[in-house]
């Protein structure tokens, strides 16, 4: 079994108690063997020795909302409230994707997520040309959970997202007979019903039937804008949550994205459901969605996770971004202290990892857990003085993704000297261009 010695590193372990401590990490294969003071070389038995030189080393972020297939719109979107960018740029964009436009939005935003730290995502794709998007995730060592968007309802919907319900949900089935637990169980899939604007209660019910009988996740988007609810009140005759408690799909597998309109009865259902939150804070406030109640969601007991969601609401999919504003915006409402950067660095972690079902495996550094993890080099301006600092706070508030030097997903080293091992970063900057042009000639 292959060996790795991470050496002399500031480990933040994330554990329950906040550890922080300087020394050496052995992995074995892909998993955490050992945590100690000098573990000494001859722990690894020839294997790779990476010498962290008083590098500060992390869990890998976990983001638990993101469209790759997005990613190729980036800047094609600005400056809309939801319904209208879905509508007029989003969904137009999408219904033109290729084989070959999906794949390489899905690189480009892998490229960036590995620069900047996170190592799991929960993604949703589009439509059509999800398996691209998997050979993407596959190749590049990236561990995701994801799912082919499901879309058989609404108004405004291009013809080539509108889908029959029976053939949503056989699609739907057939990816995740192929990618769930691919790549050594570094894939998973989720049913990814767009939200409750977008599908029928037909299509809800069978999504709720099928991922009871795979045991996989639900991702959807819920209470994100206030039209969306209206649409939704309208329609179904009650607000999102308490709609999809009515038909049964308030469960623990059910993770919400957004979930900022929430009334004190969808919280509760919520909370005793076990359902997980998502927030996205940087597609929140340019879309000028609202503010979700972080503070008084936590405050509850429930799992909340972090994302950037996609890049044409961004326009990144930076975690150290989010982290800044997942505190910040909370702190202009409720004061200084509500959001301090131990809790916002927990949820960038292992928090994401409760939120996916995967706290058992990754979010923490611990012996027998999967290695994914991320070495910052904090040695600059922009972090100093250290002297006495909080390493937290460091993180958290200062840090950003350039200080992002080596990141290891399953073991594996996906980037070094800041660069990313996995994916021909030429290639897939020209692809995109290349790939954008046709698509956008599709739409005329």
């Amino acid at each position: 079994m292959a060996k790795k010695l991470i050496r002399n590193a500031i480990i933040m372990t994330m554990n329950e108690n906040n550890d922080i401590f300087t020394g050496d990490l052995l992995i074995e294969g892909n998993r955490i063997a050992g945590i100690g003071d000098n573990l000494g070389a001859e722990a690894a038995e020839g294997g790779e020795i990476i010498e962290a030189g008083g590098k500060v080393l992390l869990p890998g972020f976990v983001q638990t909302h993101i469209h790759l297939c997005q990613t190729l719109f980036r800047g094609r979107a600005d400056d809309l409230a939801l319904i209208d960018w879905l509508r007029e740029r989003i969904w137009p964009l999408e219904a033109a994707h290729s084989e070959d436009s999906i794949y390489y939005s899905a690189l480009l935003g892998i490229g960036e997520l590995i620069r900047s730290g996170t190592t799991t995502i929960l993604d949703m794709e589009t439509v059509h040309y999800t398996d691209a998007a998997f050979r993407a995730i596959e190749s590049s060592g990236l561990r995701a959970i994801s799912g082919k968007v499901m879309m058989d309802h609404g108004t405004e919907v291009p013809l080539p997202l509108q889908e029959k319900t029976d053939r949503s949900l056989q699609e739907s089935v057939d990816l995740l007979t192929k990618w769930n637990g691919a790549a050594n169980g570094r894939i998973h899939y989720a049913f990814c019903p767009r939200f409750v604007v977008s599908c029928t209660e037909e299509l809800l019910v069978g999504v709720r039937d099928l991922s009871a009988q795979y045991g996989v996740r639900v991702h959807t988007h819920a209470s994100e804008n206030r039209d969306e609810i209206a649409i939704v009140e309208a329609e179904r005759g009650m607000r999102n949550v308490v709609y999809l408690d009515h038909i049964g799909l308030a469960k623990p597998n059910l993770i919400l994205a957004h979930s900022i309109w929430l009334d004190e009865e969808e919280k509760r259902i919520i909370k005793e459901r076990g359902v997980k939150i998502t927030h996205c804070p940087g597609s929140n406030m340019k879309l000028a969605s609202g503010m979700a109640e972080i503070p008084d969601l936590l405050g509850r007991g429930i799992p909340v996770g972090i994302g950037a969601d996609g890049a044409p609401c961004n326009n990144n999919l930076d975690m150290y971004q989010e982290m800044r504003l997942t505190a910040f915006i909370q702190k202009v409402q409720h004061g200084p202290t509500v959001m301090d950067a131990r809790k916002v660095l927990r949820m960038a972690t292992i928090g994401g990892a409760e939120v996916l079902g995967l706290e058992k495996e990754i979010g923490s550094i611990e012996v027998g857990k999967l290695a994914d993890l991320q070495l910052l080099d904090l040695e600059d301006f922009h972090v100093y003085p250290s002297y006495d600092a909080d390493l937290f706070s460091r993180v958290v508030y200062a840090a950003t993704r350039g200080d992002v030097d080596t990141v290891l997903i399953d073991g594996q080293v996906v980037m070094s000297g800041k660069q990313v091992r996995t994916i021909d970063r030429g290639v897939v900057l020209r692809e995109a261009d290349k790939s954008l042009k046709s698509l956008l000639a599709r739409i005329g």
